[in-house]
């Protein structure tokens, strides 16, 4: 365009961004001007900001981006101003990640949008949560729920009054295939994936069939290692703060390699990931400190996930996702335009959302989004639980 300058055409400022992604990124990298949009997007063309810091700015700006601060990230129930939330580990996560990008010449803002995305689907109650929404969901025939896929499903199609954010597909299918419950010592990315296969692996996943999905970008590769480094020390200083732990506890073998503090081990993972996957299209460990990853996460599912100690604050949960569930339920069925899944969530859901959703798909979405301290105001007063300070 002859004569353009940056006051007159934004588009020209997004030009030259993209220019400099294309000089200064590694070959494997994501760049923007590649990020495919599953519907038209004005917006997102007509502006000078380049399509993943758009995604990250629409995650950002979301309801559900905002109601992570109430959320479990593993010790429920429990006041205590130092022990890690759900808001504070997305931000670890792309800290973490963003870090390794830097490194490695990769993309930042998707590596940025798919962290603080990554999590939005997760239940009130963490994982415990997750399971116990996931029972509910079979019996009412919608299948498991999955909080990665739940978390697509948010920002794809519950976000912004249920026509959701049009983010690129490249963040969906980082935030769908993030989790970091797996293992890999190594990850390659599965480039070339469509839309189409995005959203079969999700219905593969919510259909209850084995589904390991490998991300298609290098950048989601990084967060969904960088989601286990950020949480595997950080669970440990939590149980030890709170008493669960003592340090001595830890293996020797394990802290032999990757050091008895949170700040030493994410160190030398980081440090060993940048090592094993420069100039590399795989992001990897060295077999040294996978073994000892491996090692430490059982240890954590053993001694903190699974410690009764640690449980016996919500011994009613379960029950009272049941509760609310089936209350719900019975209010869209008859109707019930003073319960507060018709006040606090379908009141604001688009015609195509009320139409097109199933009655306990919507209870799902609802408990989903909710923080610990809402789903606890929905229930009835008698059971409530109570917090406990340590």
């Amino acid at each position: 365009m002859p004569n353009e300058t940056p006051t007159k055409d934004p588009r020209f400022i997004r030009r030259r961004l993209e220019d400099k992604e294309t000089r200064v990124l590694s070959g494997h990298a994501a760049l923007s001007r590649d990020a495919v949009r599953l519907r038209p997007d004005t917006a997102a063309e007509k502006g000078f900001r380049l399509a993943y810091a758009i995604d990250t700015d629409r995650i950002l700006n979301s309801h559900a981006y905002t109601r992570y601060i109430d959320k479990t990230q593993v010790f429920s129930l429990i006041h205590n101003d130092h022990i890690t939330h759900r808001v504070l580990h997305v931000q670890l996560v792309s800290k973490i990640a963003r870090t390794i990008g830097k490194a490695l010449d990769l993309n930042e803002d998707l590596i940025e949008a798919v962290a603080l995305g990554h999590d939005i689907g997760h239940t009130p109650f963490g994982h415990d949560g997750e399971r116990y929404l996931s029972e509910l969901c079979r019996e009412h025939g919608i299948g498991e729920f999955h909080h990665n896929v739940q978390s697509v499903r948010f920002l794809d199609r519950i976000e912004n009054k249920g026509r959701g954010w049009n983010l690129s597909l490249q963040t969906l299918d980082g935030i769908f295939c993030h989790n970091g419950e797996t293992h890999d010592t190594e990850l390659v990315p599965f480039k070339g994936k469509t839309g189409d296969r995005l959203f079969a692996e999700m219905a593969d996943q919510t259909a209850g069939k084995s589904v390991s999905p490998v991300p298609m970008t290098l950048e989601s590769c990084v967060v969904r290692m960088a989601d286990t480094i950020s949480y595997i020390g950080r669970d440990i200083e939590d149980a030890i703060r709170l008493g669960f732990l003592e340090r001595s506890d830890l293996p020797p073998d394990v802290t032999r390699i990757l050091g008895d503090t949170n700040g030493t081990m994410v160190y030398t993972m980081v440090t060993d990931m940048i090592h094993h996957s420069f100039g590399r299209n795989a992001i990897a460990y060295s077999d040294e400190v996978s073994w000892a990853i491996r090692t430490l996460k059982a240890f954590n599912l053993e001694r903190i996930y699974r410690n009764p100690k640690a449980k016996q604050h919500i011994p009613n949960i379960r029950d009272l996702f049941r509760i609310l569930f089936d209350t719900f339920l019975e209010d869209l069925e008859k109707d019930n335009g003073a319960s507060a899944i018709h006040t606090g969530f379908l009141a604001r859901m688009d015609e195509d959302y009320l139409t097109g959703t199933p009655h306990a798909a919507k209870v799902r979405d609802f408990i989903a989004g909710m923080t610990d301290r809402y789903f606890i105001d929905q229930c009835p007063e008698d059971v409530r639980p109570v917090a406990v300070r340590v």
